[in-house]
């Protein structure tokens, strides 16, 4: 960490630090810029909360972890400009997005500032996209949403398969089924006040999280894929019956987008999915008929706005809070990724991450999305600007560091 060179350029600015995400990815930059000369710093709203948290900093590792604070207010767009002058990359954890992360966006779009998210909030995406890509894209500001559980382990996912089908079968698989084998993990706070602001929506809202293909280019047509699986269902290449995944509808959009912004290397009528995976048998159709029924009664309650004052206010974690350090590393997930040529399954892709989905393993995809697009811009896929996603903006290059990180991403024929 270097604290004592004004005129060096910021690597990272990281915005939120203060929060239940935010702490947990200056942790994370802690121990990797640890014996680096990585310039980051924390920013938010309060200095006090920014000093204790750089004071806990100091544990890991008293010699590197003194980093600058910054202080603006997320609605103070004055404030803003000056909070990312001299920065190269902004990781924002403020959320929910629609409510605090225009006047963010928007300057980093103008000012060629590079930028991460942990968003999973599609109409706001479909927004920044409609308003902030073509600014980006003449500034040269790569704008990356999704660098958390939702979207990397989906879209990496599939492009690491994708690249395996190439190499090995001489062409991209037609067809990727995403399924969770394992997932254990809390929600976060910042996660659920996201959820709730997505259930409280207009019908243009609703209009864009239902359309399959809402996060591609403007004027691109659609390809195959409809609504995401909403009841039971069964992947006969696994032999596994199979619920609806709570995170496929941001999930897909993304990758479908990625294949869009690159120009259709999936093919034009490329089909994906996701759900989770329930095992065989009578037991098998039980649980994934039970995770449906409960899907179906929490988004129902959702919709409702008494239930979800009460969720909100007696049941959800609320912002700040998430799981205990004991519980996020007793998390972790394991997802296989199928993908079909000609009707039939011919190569898979395992990724696993050993922590906490939603917070361990998304402070440590996160920290490295940010640290790609601050330190390896010249190797990176996607030359200039653009409202962006993992894949397409990052590609490899992010997945060599994710496996260096422990992530596994394990590609091999089916068999």
């Amino acid at each position: 960490m270097i604290a004592d060179q004004p005129d060096r350029p910021i690597d990272i600015l990281l915005w939120g630090a203060s929060g239940f995400t935010g702490k947990l990815v200056a942790e994370y930059l802690t121990r990797v810029a640890s014996g680096t000369d990585l310039r980051w710093i924390l920013g938010g709203r309060s200095r006090k909360k920014l000093e204790r948290v750089r004071k806990e900093l100091s544990a890991i590792d008293a010699d590197t972890a003194n980093p600058d604070i910054r202080v603006a207010d997320a609605q103070d767009w004055q404030s803003l400009e000056a909070l990312v002058d001299g920065v190269k990359v902004v990781c924002t954890t403020v959320g929910p997005y629609a409510l605090y992360g225009d006047a963010l966006i928007d300057i980093c779009a103008r000012k060629g500032v590079h930028y991460c998210d942990l968003t999973g909030e599609t109409p706001w995406m479909r927004h920044t996209i409609a308003v902030y890509n073509d600014v980006a894209r003449d500034s040269g500001a790569r704008l990356v949403h999704t660098c958390g559980f939702d979207s990397i382990p989906s879209d990496i996912g599939v492009h690491v398969l994708q690249q395996h089908a190439l190499q090995t079968l001489g062409m991209p698989c037609e067809e990727i089924a995403y399924l969770v084998t394992k997932m254990r993990g809390g929600f976060s706070g910042g996660t659920v006040a996201s959820i709730l602001t997505r259930a409280d929506n207009s019908t243009e809202t609703r209009r864009v999280i239902s359309d399959p293909y809402s996060l591609n280019p403007p004027g691109v047509q659609p390809g195959p894929d409809a609504s995401d699986q909403r009841g039971v269902g069964y992947e006969s290449a696994l032999g596994t019956y199979t619920a609806p995944f709570m995170m496929a509808g941001i999930n897909t959009r993304v990758v479908r987008r990625t294949n869009a912004l690159l120009g259709y290397p999936y093919g034009r009528d490329f089909s994906y999915r996701e759900s989770i995976a329930t095992g065989s048998g009578p037991v098998g159709f039980m649980a994934a008929l039970a995770i449906t029924g409960a899907m179906a009664g929490f988004f129902g309650a959702l919709a409702v706005k008494p239930l979800r004052r009460l969720l909100a206010n007696k049941v959800l974690p609320k912002p700040g809070e998430g799981p205990s350090r004991e519980k996020r590393e007793a998390g972790g997930f394991t997802i296989k990724l199928v993908g079909f040529i000609n009707g039939m399954p011919r190569v898979q892709c395992t990724v696993v991450g050993t922590e906490d989905p939603g917070a361990g393993e998304t402070s440590k995809m996160f920290g490295e999305s940010a640290l790609c697009l601050a330190l390896d811009g010249d190797k990176l896929p996607w030359p200039g600007g653009g409202v962006l996603t993992p894949a397409a903006c990052m590609g490899s290059v992010l997945v060599e560091r994710l496996r260096a990180a422990g992530m596994t991403f394990e590609a091999e024929s089916w068999s």
